[in-house]
């Protein structure tokens, strides 16, 4: 088993540098609606605004500004459901690097042919996510390539980071931030700089209940495997990652459970009444504030990371017509 790596706020203010103005700097906007609704004054991290509808360009470019000349000829690989997917191809193509991602059966048709767009192959043998990491193991050894893990890599968490810098600049009255968790890499490195920065602001995870890596393993105490299955595809990790395991054990102060439901309400929400276009994933942390799962005294600042917008058609008038 390999040491766990944990990351530190001066790796988040490092790769904030490493960044620099190649990525958005998503807004924070206030949402009357849900402040009237929760009793809290709700802010939203616009993270479906980012390069490829989600934050996890910040972490890719992160790592692959790290990689030796050698590494960059070799090419990269990642695994994923599809967002990580979109930014590994949209980075590499910044880097002048050849990419190839394993995704699934099933995956998303959308974030399958947005990856393709961006420039990177994709090996879709596998069928369930448990699966494809199975075959992310085989073409690691028989290409040679270079992991650009989606969420258990110190440089791709601490880029997934410098959300919490920025949402602390625009906000910096927050108490609670709530992020919604997958394998774990945007709450690691959000965790980290909130802690770092405003040690007494909370910081609240949400997973889908069909979907709970990292409060299972949380409960165990270690690495659980599990299937998952929800509406919100870009929370469906097999496990949660063991450095976002041990970050979560320091930083994280709870770990919440939404239905399907209540991701499906929430999504409505944000978009009639924000005007967001989410994916489900990026309606996680609504979910869990408008279900009354998040903790806050009245008139609290609550911040919401709205983590991506990369939803089909198909699904957004399914949900939204299924009232």
């Amino acid at each position: 088993m390999a040491a766990t790596a944990l990351i530190e706020l001066d790796d988040v203010q490092r790769a904030r540098e490493t960044i620099g103005d190649r990525l958005h700097r998503t807004p924070t906007f206030t949402s009357a609606a849900l402040s009237r609704l929760t009793g809290a004054q709700v802010h939203l991290k616009a993270e479906l605004f980012q390069r490829t509808g989600s934050f996890k360009p910040r972490g890719v470019l992160t790592k692959l500004t790290s990689l030796s000349a050698d590494e960059k000829r070799r090419g990269v690989i990642g695994i994923s459901a599809g967002n990580h997917a979109q930014a590994l191809a949209y980075g590499a193509s910044l880097e002048d690097v050849d990419a190839l991602v394993v995704m699934w059966q099933g995956a998303s048709e959308q974030k399958i042919a947005a990856t393709r767009a961006y420039g990177a192959e994709v090996d879709l043998n596998a069928h369930d996510p448990g699966e494809a990491f199975e075959r992310l193991e085989e073409l690691l050894e028989e290409t040679g390539r270079t992991l650009v893990h989606p969420f258990d890599d110190p440089l791709v968490q601490s880029g997934q980071g410098t959300v919490a810098l920025e949402l602390l600049e625009d906000a910096p009255e927050t108490g609670v931030v709530v992020v919604p968790v997958g394998g774990g890499g945007l709450i690691s490195g959000v965790a980290t700089a909130v802690k770092g920065l405003s040690p007494d602001t909370r910081v609240i995870g949400v997973e889908p209940e069909t979907s709970a890596a990292l409060h299972l393993a949380l409960e165990a105490g270690e690495r659980v495997e599990i299937k998952p299955v929800s509406v919100a595809d870009g929370l469906n990790a097999p496990h949660a990652g063991r450095n976002a395991l041990e970050i979560a054990k320091e930083r994280v102060d709870e770990v919440v459970l939404v239905t399907e439901a209540e991701l499906e309400e929430a999504f409505r929400l944000l978009y009639s009444r924000a005007k967001l276009a989410v994916e489900p994933a990026g309606a996680a942390s609504t979910a869990a504030l408008i279900a009354g799962k998040v903790p806050h005294e009245p008139g609290e600042h609550v911040a919401l990371v709205v983590s991506g917008g990369n939803v089909s058609a198909e699904t957004a008038s399914a949900i939204l017509a299924s009232r």
